[in-house]
């Protein structure tokens, strides 16, 4: 009785709170990068790159006329700083076949930089597409990008479909320079339907903020919505997946650390209203608590992308380039 409560409530958007886990150690944001950008799609024009801005991280504002800032990108926008203080925006092809890579100084102008198509061959029983929505993290600590995206398994005995969600996996590549990268890996060892994953540090440990897409039921609760799984180490072993952090119906996670210091903000698309969902924890090993209480506001419209903390003064370059 008191599982089928859970999944009845999971159904009506109920959203519960994690208990207290064992403290880790906060990232430890660079005192000038206060402020944040969002790049992101919008509802009404999938794909492309839009970008909103924020100096608190709860209140958001779409810049340029709610105009695209770049007509030749295709993807679900992300970015990540490299140690050379460059920014690098990943993306796609139309057949989403290849990843294509874009840099840029100051966030106002993108250069195409290189693509690849990863060589799925060792894995012949995935299909060769990049899912549409490859991310980027930049490891620090082994000083090279990481780049994950998901793919469906065409392997017999999974669940029947063209293009089954329930048949998605998140693979993995690393690379230097953009020009020469690892082989494709599996990124979980947990047979777990994963889409949208993006990966962030914070204190020794690597975390995988990610979408199950299970399809929600008794048996499976936590199925389309935001959940977490951590490691030492980038290729594993993987915790299994936390509770659900989310409603039901949550996708496409973004986090970025809070502009006062203090944790982390993380955002996810509800896609069954086009609103976003924000939860906030002082590690993104939890806990894992509602906001009450900030008033945070997303401009209604907006879709998939990703957060960063940019500093202040990149935050103005942005804003006197393109305005509001």
């Amino acid at each position: 009785m008191k599982k089928l409560l859970v999944v009845i409530l999971a159904v009506f958007g109920v959203s519960f709170t994690l208990k207290a886990q064992v403290g880790y150690s906060r990232s430890q944001l660079d005192t000038t990068q206060r402020a944040c950008l969002f790049a992101h799609m919008t509802e009404a024009d999938y794909g492309r790159l839009y970008y909103s801005v924020s100096l608190d991280g709860f209140h958001w504002r779409q810049i340029n006329g709610g105009k695209r800032i770049k007509d030749d990108y295709r993807g679900h926008p992300d970015i990540a700083r490299g140690r050379d203080g460059r920014f690098y925006l990943i993306g796609n092809d139309e057949e989403r076949t290849v990843v294509r890579v874009w840099v840029s100084t100051d966030l106002t102008e993108w250069k195409e930089h290189s693509s690849f198509v990863p060589d799925m061959s060792v894995w012949p029983e995935f299909s060769k597409s990049v899912g549409g929505a490859p991310k980027i993290f930049f490891d620090a600590a082994g000083d090279q990008f990481v780049i994950t995206w998901h793919t469906t398994s065409q392997e017999k005995g999974r669940v029947p479909g063209n293009f089954s969600w329930a048949n998605m996996r998140t693979f993995y590549v690393t690379t230097k320079d953009f020009r020469t990268f690892s082989n494709p890996k599996r990124l979980f060892q947990f047979d777990l339907p994963t889409i949208d994953v993006i990966i962030r540090k914070d204190g020794d440990l690597y975390y995988a903020i990610l979408k199950d897409e299970g399809f929600v039921s008794i048996d499976h609760p936590t199925g389309k919505t935001i959940r977490i799984s951590w490691s030492m180490s980038l290729d594993g072993p993987w915790s299994e997946p936390t509770d659900k952090i989310m409603p039901n119906w949550c996708e496409a996670p973004a986090a970025i650390v809070n502009p006062d210091g203090s944790g982390w903000l993380i955002y996810a698309e509800r896609y069954s209203a086009v609103r976003y969902e924000l939860v906030a924890a002082p590690s993104l090993k939890g806990p894992y608590t509602s906001p009450i209480g900030t008033g945070y506001f997303m401009p209604p419209g907006l879709k998939h992308g990703g957060m960063i903390n940019i500093t202040r003064e990149e935050y103005d370059a942005i804003v006197n380039k393109f305005g509001f």
